[in-house]
Parts: C-alpha cells; structure tokens; sequence
C-alpha cells in the first residue's frame, strides 16, 4: 500500500510497450524524428492549436525553461507560495534565470487570490529599475493541495496578467487529474483562458520519463531551443519521450490514468470521512489528499506498512492543528488499487 507520492509509481504498459517498440533501428536525433513531429501534431490536434512543443526530461526543466525565456535583468516571478517554482525547484529556476526573484502569492486551497496578484504585480513597476520588473505570472493545475482552478479562476488570473503585459504559466505537472476533474477540453483550460505556456506532465501519471513545455505563444519561443540546450535538457535520442507521449495521447489513455487515480482518491476521502481517529484537512478534487492526524497515529501506520508523508501545515490551517498532531499527504497513481484503499482504512 503506497500512497507516497505519483512519482513512486512505475509505467503504464502501454508506454513500456511503445518504448520496446521504439527501441530498434534508427532515428534523427535531437528532436528531429517522424515520431517527434507526429507527437507535435498530437498536441495540436488536443489542444486545438498550433503550439510549439519542447521535450523534456522533467517537470523541473520545463518550469526552469519557461521562466528562463521570458527572464529580464531585475525579473519577478508571480507565483503560489506553496507552487512547485518557488519551493520544490531547489533553486533552479532562479539559478537557470540568471537571478529572477520568485515573488509568492498567498491564496486558499493551493489557489492564488486574484487581488492579491493584482496588488503585487503593481508593485513592481517595469519603469522604476530599484524594484525590478515582473516577467511571469505561473499557477499550478492541479495545485499543489489538489485542488483545481476551474476555467473562469485560470481566466480571471489570465486577464490579471494580460493587463500588465505578463505570459501567464501553468505547471501541468498533474495537468490530466485537473483536466477530467473539470471534464472540459484542454484548450478551455489553457489558451482560451489566456495562458501562454504549459508544463505539461506526464511522468506522474503512468510516464517513465516524459515531460514537455507546449508554448502557445510564437512571440515567445524564439530563443527556447537554446534555453533547452544550456540546461541539459536536449536529448539525442528524443523520440524515446515521443514514444511516451504517442502511447499516452493514444486513444485517451493519458485521461483514463488520471481518472483512475482521481476516483481511487475519492474512495481515500471517504475512508478519512468515516475514521473516527483521523480527520480531513480539506476536501480533494484530484489524486492528492490530505488529512489530519496525531503523530503517533501516523507513526503506527507508517510502522504497519503504509507510505505517505507529512506536509507542511498551511495558514488557513494555523490553530486548527494540535502539537501532536500533523497534517499527512496521500497520494494516488495509475496503478493504485482499491485494495490498497481498503487496507488503508482497516489501519484507521
């Protein structure tokens, strides 16, 4: 029983499948094969417009490289103060821009408040150089306490930053457990509602390694494949992640995974509901759930076998959760089972 985290999971057959498949003969190198601009035109043709797309190996990458293109001496980001960019990078998006300040926008339930946004990006002025000036305005789709902007939140963000002449950003780490949790198309999701770029994920979600940034915007992308290049992230044999993402755009099966995970997590939400010795934090609307527990609970299960992680107590939380007590993350995968639901909730 494994509620760890996504990234624990293995690989969807599907894709070890098509990485066998691909394993032979041979293939223009560095993104330059028929299988790479067949997956190009995949995402055209699912995101209903015309998108560069640039290959990755990790989430990381792509959020580092979206940052890095639009970076401008004294640059600030916008972003959650619990998103991956400012918290979870180690460094690397401010490394890989040169210096760019990761600006944090509080805001409930993983969701950046849109008046917040609104104040802090007048605060960084482009004319008046002491401050610096604002470069990128980045959310999180599902967000990192699995919840999910619903399309008028992405677009009233999106109006935000098109008034102050800023792309807007999502981190799709766990784009496909947002997008069936809404069940609209991706293109309502992303560019209609004026975001620019997409970090769209595949890894956590039945991937081995495939990740790509999809740029909406071609004012943008002009120097993206020299980004690309400095960080390390150009593969020569690319069309070992297109082999990925063929299989796992083909015949939605990207979607089917996600909804898989998201359902085992509604059943997770349940069996919280029901205990009588643990309590939820807040509700989920994707694969990843959270709860409230005293420690020595937590250290009992973890003992029995059980694998998740504490996480950091947030502000709208604050004197709701006692000294021996802390906030847990569960999360599930392709490949959770409600088996593992079910000996979850006999540990409760």
């Amino acid at each position: 029983m494994n509620f760890a985290s996504d990234n624990w999971s293995g690989a969807a057959p599907e894709i070890s499948k098509a990485l066998n498949e691909h394993s032979t003969g041979f293939a223009t190198a560095y993104g330059d094969s028929d299988l790479d601009r067949s997956v190009e035109r995949k995402f055209a043709e699912i995101f209903e417009c015309e998108c560069a797309v640039f290959f990755v190996g990790t989430g990381t990458a792509a959020n580092s490289m979206a940052a890095t293109a639009v970076a401008k001496p004294g640059g600030v980001v916008f972003c959650h103060s619990e998103a991956h960019l400012l918290a979870n990078e180690g460094g690397a998006p401010e490394f890989l821009t040169s210096g760019a300040r990761m600006v944090p926008i509080s805001g409930e339930s993983g969701k950046i408040s849109v008046d917040e946004l609104t104040v802090k990006v007048a605060q960084y002025p482009n004319h008046f150089n002491h401050l610096g000036q604002g470069t990128l305005v980045s959310i999180t789709q599902s967000t990192e306490a699995g919840t999910v902007y619903s399309v008028d939140e992405i677009g009233a963000i999106g109006e935000v930053a098109k008034a102050a002449g800023l792309p807007l950003h999502m981190d799709g780490a766990r784009f496909a457990n947002g997008l069936v949790k809404l069940g609209c198309s991706p293109a309502d999701m992303t560019w209609k509602q004026g975001v620019d770029m997409v970090s769209f994920g595949g890894t956590k979600n039945g991937c081995w390694c495939a990740e790509a940034l999809l740029v909406f915007d071609d004012s943008l992308i002009e120097n993206f494949k020299f980004h690309r290049k400095k960080m390390g992230h150009l593969f020569s044999k690319t069309r070992f992640i297109s082999a990925q993402f063929e299989a796992y755009l083909k015949d939605d099966l990207w979607l089917r995974l996600a909804q898989h995970s998201n359902v085992i997590g509604e059943k997770l939400e349940a069996a919280i509901r029901s205990s009588n010795r643990v309590r939820l934090a807040w509700p989920s609307e994707s694969n990843q759930v959270f709860f409230i527990a005293k420690k020595s609970d937590a250290e009992d299960m973890l003992a029995q076998g059980a694998n998740f992680y504490p996480f950091a107590t947030p502000q709208s939380l604050e004197g709701q959760v006692l000294a021996d007590e802390q906030v847990y993350r569960l999360v599930t995968a392709f490949n959770s089972t409600e088996d593992d639901v079910q000996t979850f909730k006999s540990l409760l």
